[in-house]
């Protein structure tokens, strides 16, 4: 199964980034994200569970997450869940526009028989791109509104945040 989502944001380069790397802080700025905790940390490296939901159905994993800023690049490697094994690339690209945002997942289920359908007909296209689909939309959102790119036309503010920065 490979996925991948991708949005250009017109903001910092910076900023997205911040957004994208600090998984601690999704659940108060991602809806549709639960909980993610930090389990352990070293260096660029954190273990990471993480929670979200896609709809009214939670999806929970594990993740090593490595954030490489220098590139700038943020990946991922389940280690434990369902997605057990899903190596996960968020690629930053700057450009006149912006910078596109891609975040791409790769998973191949070991389970016999059925697990290429499994990845390739549900798990990848009903809650990987979806969930990834929403994080990026937000992120979008969010950075936008707090470093626009010069010359962006501002967005209208979300719900109830409007204040906030």
């Amino acid at each position: 199964m490979y996925t991948e989502n991708a949005v250009t944001i017109r903001a910092d380069l910076a900023t997205i980034y911040q957004l994208a790397a600090a998984v601690e802080r999704w659940p108060a700025l991602l809806p549709h994200y639960r909980a993610v905790r930090v389990l352990a940390a070293r260096d660029d490296r954190r273990l990471v569970a993480m929670a979200a939901r896609r709809g009214w159905i939670p999806v929970r994993w594990s993740a090593v997450q490595v954030c490489e800023p220098a590139v700038p690049r943020i990946r991922f490697r389940h280690v434990r869940g369902v997605t057990r094994g899903m190596a996960v690339e968020w690629v930053f690209e700057s450009g006149a526009d912006g910078v596109r945002v891609s975040i791409r997942h790769e998973l191949r289920l070991g389970w016999p028989l059925v697990g290429r359908l499994v990845a390739d007909r549900i798990i990848g296209p009903l809650f990987v791109a979806y969930v990834a689909g929403q994080t990026l939309r937000r992120i979008k959102a969010l950075a936008e509104r707090r470093q626009p790119m010069a010359g962006a036309v501002a967005p209208r503010p979300l719900g109830s945040e409007a204040g906030s920065t």
